[in-house]
C-alpha cells in the first residue's frame, strides 16, 4: 500500500489534510515502598513539597489509565548520589484481547525490528481491503484511527486500519494470523492495551535512575564501546567501563542500506570529542561527568583549510552520502529538515574520519587524504577505504567534491580541521574533556510544560509512521533534568502483556509527573534497557533478547 501524505499547517499548527492511496497490497538499599494510588496523581504545590523533602522522585500517582488505579514504588541507592525507583501501576485490563492487524509489512529483508509497517490508508482503501477479507471468510472490520494532539501537531484523524478478529489470548490471535498470512495478506497479532486509549488499566512498568549531582560522587558519561561502527549491549558497555548502571541512549543506524551499523543518527560526544555530528536542531542530552545534564538544540559545521582554500565537511565517522534521519548541514538545504528513519542521500560530500570510527574507513570511488596526528598529509587515496592513523585523520570525498580535495590536501603540507557545535540560537557549544552529547528527539517537556515537538524533530512524516511510532505504545526510554537539577532517566516496559508501554504523549506526562523540568525522548523499542550491575532490570521487548546498540549512558562508581 503507498500512501502519499500532504500534511499543511493551520496557523502555526501543521495539520493532515489528505491522505491518497495508490494501490493495496496483501544493588542497594530499600529507602521507601509506595502503596496503592488513590487518585491521578499529587497537586503540583504537594509534589514540589515532597520533592523538597528528599524523595527520590515526586509522589502522586503516575497520569497513566484512570484515577484509583494501584500503584507501587520502591526504590533503591546504589551509590551515594544515585537511586533507582521501580514503579508498577495499573492491573490487566479485561477490556483488552488481542487481534490481527492487516498491513503492509516493513522493507522485506530490514534488520530494524522496530520500523513500523503501512497500517494506515484512506477509509476507501480499508473498506476494499476489509471486502477483500470478507469475501475469504475473514471477520474484518474497518476502525478510524484518531490521535491526541502534540504541542506543533494537531493530530485529529490519521486514518484507517483494518482488523480481523477478537481473541482473548495470542494463542489464538496468531492461530487466526497464520491463516490471514496463508490467504496472502501481510499481518500481525496486536494487543489491545498498545493502541493508547486514555481509560485502559495497565498495567504499566516504569524504572526512574536519578543522578544528584550535589550528592555524586561517581562519573555520569556516555560510552559507544571500542569504536563507532560495533554495536554492544547496555550490559556489555556496562560491564566493559565497570559501571554501577547504564541506560540505553541515542538513535543509531541499524541497517547496512543506511549506513555504518552502530553509527550515532546525530550527535555524539564522548569525553568531549565530537564523533557524530548533529542533526541539525535537533536535541542532544548534554551530561556531565558530575552527573548534571542539559537538553540543548545543536547545529554542527565542519570544514578543513590549507591557506585560503577550504574545503566544508558534511559529518563525521559516517557512510558519505548517507545521512540518518536527515537534517544535513546548514548550508545542505535539500537534506536540512529532520525526517526520523528516513535517510536522505547526497552524491558530493566531505566527511572525516578519526580512529574511533573503527579498523577501517567505508570504501568505494571518490578520494581519501590520509593525515598524522600534526594534520600534515602523508597521502591522498585514489579510491576511498583504509586505516585511519592513530592520533591521526582522514578526510573522504566523493563526486565533485573529490577533486577540490586532491587540491586542497597536498602530500607534506599541514591541514588545520574544524569541526564545532552550535545551539540553534547560534551560541558557540566547546563540550568540555569530560562532557558527554546523545542524541534523540522529539523534546517533551520544556520548563516544566508538556511540550512535544513531533514535526520540529521529523516524526510526523506519514499517518503510518506517526501511528507506529507515537501514537501508539512502545517502549520507551526517556532522559532529562528535574527541578533540583538532577538527571532524570525512565525506561519504560512496552509491547507486552505485563506493561503496556507509552506514547509519546504519555512519554511527556509520565517525564511531567515525575518532576522533570525539561525531558526528552531516547531511543525506544527493543533498544530500552536499563542495567545495574551484571542485572537487566527490564524486559527489552526484542525476540533475541537484549539489543546491541550505538551507545549508552553509564553511571560509573566513585572517582
Amino acid at each position: 500500500m503507498s500512501i502519499f501524505l500532504d500534511m499543511r499547517r493551520l496557523g502555526s499548527r501543521p495539520v493532515l489534510l489528505v491522505v491518497t492511496v495508490l494501490a493495496l497490497g496483501g544493588g542497594g538499599v530499600v529507602a521507601a515502598a509506595g502503596t496503592a494510588a488513590p487518585g491521578a496523581g499529587a497537586t503540583h504545590g504537594q509534589a514540589a513539597a515532597a520533592t523538597r523533602a528528599g524523595d527520590p522522585v515526586r509522589t502522586g500517582a503516575l497520569p497513566l489509565g484512570p484515577p484509583g488505579l494501584p500503584e507501587t514504588r520502591r526504590t533503591r541507592t546504589l551509590q551515594r548520589g544515585v537511586t533507582l525507583t521501580t514503579i508498577v501501576r495499573g492491573r490487566p485490563d479485561p477490556a483488552d484481547g488481542w487481534t490481527v492487524e492487516v498491513a503492509v509489512p516493513r522493507r522485506a529483508g530490514s534488520p530494524d525490528p522496530d520500523a513500523p509497517s503501512t497500517a494506515l490508508s484512506s477509509q476507501p482503501g480499508a473498506d476494499a481491503l476489509a471486502a477483500r477479507l470478507q469475501a475469504q471468510g475473514f471477520a474484518a472490520r474497518v476502525e478510524e484511527v484518531v490521535t491526541a494532539p502534540v504541542a506543533d501537531f494537531a493530530g485529529g484523524r490519521l486514518g484507517f486500519r483494518v482488523r480481523v478478529g477478537a481473541f482473548a489470548d495470542q494463542a489464538a490471535s496468531d492461530g487466526e494470523l497464520a491463516r490471514v498470512r496463508g490467504a496472502g495478506f501481510a499481518a500481525t497479532s496486536v494487543f489491545g492495551g498498545w493502541d493508547g486509549r486514555a481509560d485502559d488499566q495497565g498495567p504499566w512498568r516504569v524504572w526512574v535512575l536519578t543522578i544528584d549531582p550535589r550528592a555524586f560522587t561517581g562519573r555520569l558519561v556516555a560510552s559507544h564501546g571500542p569504536d563507532i561502527v560495533h554495536r554492544e549491549t547496555t550490559s556489555a558497555l556496562v560491564a566493559r567501563a565497570r559501571a554501577r548502571a547504564g541506560v540505553n541512549a541515542g538513535y543509531f543506524v541499524l541497517d547496512p542500506e543506511a549506513g555504518a551499523p552502530g553509527d550515532p543518527a546525530g550527535v555524539g560526544v564522548y569525553a568531549g570529542r565530537v564523533l557524530s555530528e548533529a542533526v541539525n536542531g535537533r536535541p542532544g542530552l548534554v551530561v556531565r561527568r558530575d552527573g548534571g545534564s542539559q537538553i540543548l538544540r545543536l547545529r554542527w559545521r565542519g570544514r578543513v583549510q590549507r591557506g585560503q582554500q577550504r574545503l566544508p565537511l558534511d559529518g563525521v565517522n559516517r557512510v558519505p552520502g548517507l545521512i540518518r534521519s536527515c537534517g544535513g548541514t546548514p548550508d545542505d538545504q535539500p537534506t536540512s529538515a529532520p525526517r526520523h528513519d528516513v535517510t536522505c542521500t547526497d552524491a558530493t560530500e566531505a566527511v572525516l574520519f578519526t580512529p574511533a570510527y573503527g579498523a577501517r574507513t567505508p570504501s568505494g570511488a571518490g578520494a581519501e587524504a590520509v593525515l598524522d596526528r600534526r594534520g600534515v598529509v602523508r597521502t591522498v587515496r585514489p579510491r576511498r577505504g583504509g586505516p585511519v592513523p592513530p592520533g591521526g585523520a582522514t578526510v573522504q570525498a566523493t563526486g565533485q567534491l573529490a577533486q577540490r580535495l586532491r587540491a586542497v590536501a597536498a602530500p607534506g603540507r599541514r591541514l588545520v580541521v574544524r569541526s564545532r557545535l552550535s545551539t540553534v540560537g547560534g551560541r558557540a557549544f566547546s563540550p568540555a574533556s569530560g562532557t558527554s552529547v546523545v542524541n534523540g528527539g522529539p523534546v517533551l517537556v520544556r520548563g516544566g510544560a508538556l511540550r512535544v515537538t513531533a514535526w520540529r524533530d521529523g516524526f510526523v512524516r506519514n499517518p503510518s509512521f506517526y501511528y507506529g511510532f507515537s501514537a501508539k505504545r512502545n517502549p520507551r526510554t526517556v532522559a532529562g533534568t528535574d527541578d533540583r537539577g538532577r538527571t532524570v532517566l525512565i525506561v519504560v516496559d512496552g509491547r507486552s502483556t505485563r506493561s503496556l508501554g507509552l506514547t509519546l504523549r504519555e512519554a511527556g506526562q509520565v517525564a511531567q509527573s515525575l518532576g522533570l523540568r525539561d525531558a526528552m525522548n531516547l531511543d525506544g523499542g527493543g533498544s530500552s534497557t536499563l542495567v545495574t550491575g551484571r542485572t537487566v532490570r527490564n524486559r527489552p521487548s526484542d525476540p533475541s533478547g537484549q539489543r546491541p546498540v550505538g551507545d549508552a549512558l553509564l553511571v560509573l562508581p566513585r572517582r
